[in-house]
């Protein structure tokens, strides 16, 4: 609604699916214990490659949410990203949307990679078999916006909808725009997240090529180590995240129950390389200060920030730095955790992930740890939460999230009032 005033979002619903299963409650719990999601891969053979281990989901059951003939036809990133808006939904307690609601109800999911999984099969089918070979659904199975497409026939959701695929920080950017879309007047209540499935032989070669990932395969639970002098690389993971985002009054209406307050948002891009962060840290920087002027906040007054924290060191020195830059002094006072120590890099779902996490932690009081922090790297050298949870109040969240082709993306939660 052009010339009104921007509306405020508040975050009632919260959804997981990760390899410690498919509850909020168990997720949040495996946490703040600090236990490592990692684990040997078993869904395919790892012989030939030189990475064997990844945050892998065992036990996830897609009978639990779909029938078997619908499931049959979606890509495991869909599979996640519909069980992970199912929880989301049960969670912030709505209910069946009447089609006057469904206008003003909208769905954003990001993906890095869509679903490749699904395309190496079929690309198998072609040549084994021939163009017969191909399943007829091949296309509605890989394309990145089938998440989002899906999501919203499962909750006949009408309203503003889309895709984002800005790598590591589609998640991210995925609630941002969701956020914007409530605050500029144009939905009431959005699903936002991101969902991934990379955890197949060619995305585990595409990064073992790149040498981006851990080698330490008969350690699979120290293998993350963000921050760490020793780190060698981060660990793929899988999964998504979901979040209900609602215009407050809205929430107030009826009676939801309000985990935090989504207060700001910015994306900048480091125009600098294909893969690699610019060193300085000065368009993750750039993308801190503007999400805290969007929230009207103070660098003085965030407690936690979420870092984007993969264990590879020129992300990790440069996410420092650029900390350092935004906070000064007050760098040394904030509590700087990654969350990837233990849940493994979900790529384009990890910014969606750390959101959820960076919501409990403002609604909580909570902290999670950063694992396998044995050895901090020197350059590295702010509160990086090591080994155990903490119990603190967090009145501030900002989360980040950087990604390939330098796309910068940060949320600022607020305890909600």
């Amino acid at each position: 609604m052009k010339g009104l005033a921007p509306r405020r979002v508040v975050v009632t619903g919260l959804g997981t699916i990760t390899p410690f299963g498919d509850d909020i409650d168990r997720f949040w719990s495996a946490l703040l214990a600090g236990r490592s999601a990692a684990s040997r891969i078993d869904r395919f053979d790892t012989s030939e490659f030189p990475v064997k281990i990844g945050a892998e989901i065992k036990d996830f059951d897609p009978n639990r949410y779909l029938d078997r003939r619908d499931w049959r036809k979606m890509d495991r990133f869909i599979q996640y990203a519909i069980a992970a808006a199912d929880q989301a939904w049960t969670n912030a307690g709505l209910a069946v949307l009447d089609p006057a609601e469904a206008e003003r109800v909208g769905v954003v999911i990001g993906s890095g990679v869509g679903g490749t999984a699904s395309f190496q099969d079929h690309v198998a089918m072609l040549a084994g078999g021939g163009v017969r070979a191909v399943p007829p659904f091949h296309l509605p199975m890989f394309l990145p916006n089938m998440a989002t497409a899906q999501v919203c026939m499962r909750f006949g959701a009408t309203g503003p909808t889309s895709t984002v695929a800005t790598a590591c920080a589609a998640g991210a950017n995925s609630v941002g725009d969701a956020y914007r879309i409530i605050e500029r007047g144009e939905a009431d209540l959005m699903l936002a997240g991101g969902a991934e499935a990379a955890l197949h032989p060619m995305g585990l070669a595409g990064f073992c090529m790149a040498r981006a990932l851990s080698r330490r395969n008969d350690d699979p639970a120290g293998a993350s180590r963000p921050f760490d002098l020793h780190r060698d690389g981060f660990l793929l993971g899988e999964g998504a995240a979901v979040l209900v985002l609602e215009e407050l009054e809205h929430a107030r209406n009826r009676g939801a129950r309000i985990y935090a307050e989504l207060a700001g948002y910015a994306a900048t891009a480091d125009a600098y390389h294909a893969t690699m962060p610019e060193p300085s840290g000065v368009g993750a920087a750039r993308c801190m200060r503007r999400a805290l002027e969007d929230a009207a906040v103070s660098a003085g007054d965030v407690d936690y920030i979420n870092t984007h924290g993969t264990a590879t060191t020129l992300g990790d020195r440069a996410e420092i730095r650029a900390i350092k830059a935004v906070f000064g002094e007050h760098a040394a006072r904030l509590a700087c955790g990654s969350t990837k120590s233990m849940t493994g890099h979900l790529l384009g779902a990890s910014g969606a992930l750390e959101a959820v996490i960076s919501v409990l932690a403002v609604f909580s009081d909570m902290l999670p740890p950063t694992i396998n922090l044995s050895d901090p790297d020197p350059e590295c050298d702010l509160d990086l939460i090591p080994d155990n949870a903490r119990s603190t109040e967090t009145r501030v969240a900002l989360s980040n999230s950087f990604a390939f082709g330098g796309h910068n993306a940060s949320l600022v939660f607020v305890k909600g009032n």
